[in-house]
């Protein structure tokens, strides 16, 4: 299963995302998507699986889980959007992983991409930085891999920070 992750969008879907997802099997957004209207624009490219952000609205979290578990082929997946770094976690994740024995953690926030092993969880930490405009990051940037029983083809995107 091919994916494509983001995060960080704020309201803004650019034109590369469209084409960097435009074969994607699902697209997974790790929150601070913004409005519900980008929502629906990525869920018209594939089906997505998200996670609210401290920017989104209450419609926004009517709708979706601050953290999310779920499986795809044994491989197990948390996402949630402020999480921190292995090491540096943010306050409560240590217990989501020690509930939730993920292979793959997944957040946004920081708009800092980082691709990190946690040898104390038996995880990957994927970050995939910020896809919108807003925020200091000087590139956008989001991630494609698929998902066997384990993360193969891990491609870090990156594109231009200006509105097309």
């Amino acid at each position: 299963m091919k994916i494509g992750l983001l995060s960080d969008t704020h309201g803004y879907l650019h034109p590369a995302v469209k084409k960097h997802l435009n074969k994607v099997d699902e697209i997974w957004h790790a929150g601070d998507i913004g409005t519900i209207k980008l929502l629906r624009d990525l869920e018209a490219i594939a089906p997505v699986r998200a996670v609210y952000g401290n920017i989104d609205d209450t419609m926004m979290r009517q709708q979706l889980a601050e953290n999310l578990t779920f499986s795809i082929n044994n491989f197990k997946v948390h996402m949630t959007h402020i999480g921190g770094y292995p090491g540096r976690y943010a306050s409560g994740i240590r217990q989501k992983l020690h509930e939730t024995k993920p292979n793959l953690f997944i957040s946004g926030h920081s708009h800092i991409l980082k691709v990190q092993s946690d040898p104390k969880f038996g995880l990957l930490h994927i970050n995939p930085g910020a896809a919108g405009l807003q925020g200091f990051h000087q590139v956008c940037t989001l991630v494609r891999f698929h998902i066997t029983n384990k993360i193969e083809n891990l491609e870090v995107i990156e594109f231009p920070k200006k509105r097309s």
